[in-house]
């Protein structure tokens, strides 16, 4: 083989293995950038499943939005609807009361072939979120509840103007219902604690009858209320024989508490909680125990029947 042709060999020979080469450094990339795009890949998934397990671990806990959901809620349910009759008797009148049910006249407010009472309030109202906790109590001495679900009361209505007390963690009647042989719970929550820039308020919820409006408008007044108060919620009347206007004790004592915190303080009656809450849950029985004949014995206790003489 001659000397041009021996060099043509060997340049062909090296071209052959440079394109060699070549693909093997581009197969090389490739392999890199296919392990880097697994990693990126792999840490996406961790990302999105620490992610879900974060919000998952979430769920059934207290939070700035809806409170307790899951198995948590139940148990808080259970907690609330099942203070004993006997941390309620030894709070008794409780401390710090405020507002407790007066005597009205009028004709019999029934439903259903039972007494009726009835409660007019809204999701955003603090002095509600208070209430509720010590009807749900005190119904519970009466009835079942289906349906409760937890809340927190307005920070701001739509027109930016603050709320007192704000973010009062409670409940919400409004999907609600009541069970009893007893009598019969009709809550009316006119507004949730959703602002409303519209209306410089908050969304519309439920809407009272004329009949529910009517007996705000005749009872919700003084003395019932003060003076510059009409109309004021929350507003329960029962039976027509007696009606509470405002809260029976000061949101302030929840402020800072999780659901949970204040369902388990409901059970120790030397607890400001359960002093407050418990003690306006026993002039509510009293006035349901003045409109069922004092039925059942289990909530019309010697302790409740004193109360009723006071109210």
């Amino acid at each position: 083989m001659g000397k041009a042709s021996r060099t043509k060999v060997d340049v062909s020979r090296r071209e052959k293995i440079a394109a060699q080469q070549a693909a093997a450094r581009r197969a090389e990339q490739r392999r890199r950038i296919m392990i880097a795009s697994g990693s990126i890949l792999v840490v996406l998934v961790v990302v999105v499943v620490f992610v879900v397990v974060k919000l998952n671990s979430k769920s059934g806990t207290d939070n700035s939005s809806n409170g307790p959901t899951g198995s948590a809620l139940t148990s808080l349910i259970n907690t609330t609807t099942s203070v004993p009759a006997s941390t309620l008797d030894a709070v008794g009148a409780g401390s710090g009361i405020l507002s407790t049910p007066q005597s009205i006249t009028g004709p019999a407010l029934t439903a259903n072939g039972k007494p009726e009472m009835l409660y007019l309030g809204a999701e955003y109202c603090p002095y509600c979120a208070a209430e509720r906790w010590s009807m749900i109590v005190a119904l519970s001495r009466f009835g079942t509840f289906t349906g409760l679900a937890t809340v927190h009361s307005g920070a701001a209505n739509g027109g930016g103007a603050a709320e007192p007390y704000p973010n009062t963690p409670t409940w919400t009647f409004a999907h609600a219902t009541f069970t009893s042989q007893y009598l019969t719970f009709t809550p009316v929550e006119t507004y949730t604690n959703i602002p409303d820039a519209a209306t410089k308020g908050y969304t519309v919820l439920d809407t009272p009858t004329s009949a529910q409006q009517a007996l705000l408008v005749k009872y919700d007044v003084p003395p019932l209320v003060p003076n510059g108060s009409q109309g004021a919620i929350p507003f329960v009347d029962f039976g027509n024989k007696y009606a509470i206007g405002g809260a029976g004790y000061l949101p302030s004592v929840l402020a800072g508490l999780s659901w949970a915190t204040i369902a388990a303080d409901l059970s120790n009656p030397n607890n400001s909680v359960a002093k407050q809450v418990d003690g306006t849950a026993n002039y509510i029985t009293a006035a349901i125990c003045g409109i069922t004949g004092n039925l059942p014995a289990t909530a019309c206790t010697s302790t409740v029947q004193a109360l009723e003489t006071k109210i």
